[in-house]
């Protein structure tokens, strides 16, 4: 049986997840370092909302990673 993959928007939300708890980081303190609000970051990370590009370089620069990482499955 073989597992439905993830979508774009999962696993961005997934790997936004991730790192901000490898730092020890609160939603609030993201966004934050992002400029975006935190309502809009627990959205994100919910699937609740799209999300366009810039605000991806957002999360990115602020995560210090490169953009792609965020995209990228995450293996366990």
């Amino acid at each position: 049986m073989s597992k439905r993959p993830q979508s774009a928007r999962q696993t961005l939300a997934l790997n936004i997840i991730r790192l901000r708890k490898e730092r020890g980081w609160t939603q609030e303190v993201l966004a934050d370092e992002c400029g975006l609000h935190r309502t809009y970051v627990g959205d994100i990370e919910r699937c609740a909302r799209n999300v366009s590009i810039d605000n991806i370089e957002r999360f990115a620069n602020a995560l210090s990673v490169e953009i792609w990482i965020l995209l990228k499955p995450h293996r366990a």
